[in-house]
């Protein structure tokens, strides 16, 4: 299962997931300068990143919002870059936040598991019911493709319906995430995970430890390191035996180049060097 390739995957290389957020004005000024399209720019951009920490990074995940803002010609820079990770033998995540029901949701599995935005996981947005995500999971079982839930956010607003209790005490991110597990207990991988895995953020960190308690065969996928905030050590409490979860970063390691004194034009370098830093971080942090 894709899960398994994930877990290999994070023990081979780290728990580095790259997302390519890539917005045109992170590119370098004198990098963007160099290409008479700005959209073939972008990719090329996102093509150097990847060869630069491919052996550094568990997978990629890439936000479709960035390539939708640019129209038809971000959407083939998306489907490029996909395929650039794929060709290469990577693990990609499509960061689409699909949730729908019935023909719609099935619309959206075919649109991002086979095609030209074919992608090896998706996110998804289970908060108008299950039956939102029951239209993906003929692609898990049988087209070795995953999933990644959100069940508890990182940005500020999760406390508006997340932190909701119900009469049992349970908050809502809590009964999300049971649901999740019972669904995904169908589609385990010989890691011990499923390949229904779980978007659970980093940035809110108090009650992590009963969260990889209560969902001990659930991967996750960690966003909120690096520029929203999260510290190694905040990661470290989702992991378990040094697996369990990849850490994403995007603006910290696409914009590293920033802060270094190489320069634009090493951007690529950069960004491995950053990349190589979060991964001995949260692997000293997960080893403690």
């Amino acid at each position: 299962m894709i899960i398994d390739k994930l877990f290999e995957s994070v023990e081979n290389k780290g728990h580095v997931c790259i997302g390519l957020d890539t917005a045109l004005e992170y590119l370098p000024v004198d990098f963007k300068n160099k290409f008479v399209y700005e959209d073939y720019a972008l990719y090329r951009f996102n093509q150097q990143i990847i060869d630069a920490t491919f052996d550094v990074a568990a997978c990629y995940k890439v936000q479709i919002a960035y390539y939708e803002a640019l129209g038809l010609k971000g959407l083939k820079v998306y489907k490029d870059t996909l395929n650039y990770i794929r060709s290469k033998g990577g693990i990609v995540i499509a960061d689409v936040k699909r949730g729908d029901i019935a023909k719609t949701a099935e619309m959206y599995a075919k649109a991002h598991f086979e095609g030209d935005f074919e992608s090896d996981f998706i996110t998804v947005n289970p908060y108008m019911g299950m039956d939102s995500i029951e239209p993906y999971l003929p692609y898990v079982k049988n087209k070795e493709k995953g999933l990644f839930s959100l069940v508890r956010t990182s940005n500020s607003g999760a406390s508006d319906i997340e932190y909701i209790e119900n009469k049992e005490n349970k908050k809502v991110y809590d009964v999300v995430g049971e649901k999740l597990l019972k669904i995904g207990s169908g589609f385990m991988g010989e890691c011990g995970y499923s390949s229904l895995g779980g978007v659970v953020g980093c940035t809110h960190i108090d009650e992590g430890l009963k969260m990889r308690k209560d969902l001990e065969k659930m991967f996750f996928l960690i966003p909120g390191y690096g520029a929203q905030g999260g510290a190694a050590e905040d990661v470290a409490i989702y992991l378990k035996n040094g697996n369990g979860g990849v850490v994403n970063a995007s603006r910290s390691i696409l914009l590293a180049y920033k802060k270094s004194e190489k320069g634009d034009l090493h951007f690529e370098e950069c960004a491995r060097e950053e990349a190589i830093k979060m991964r001995d971080a949260i692997r000293a942090a997960a080893n403690k």
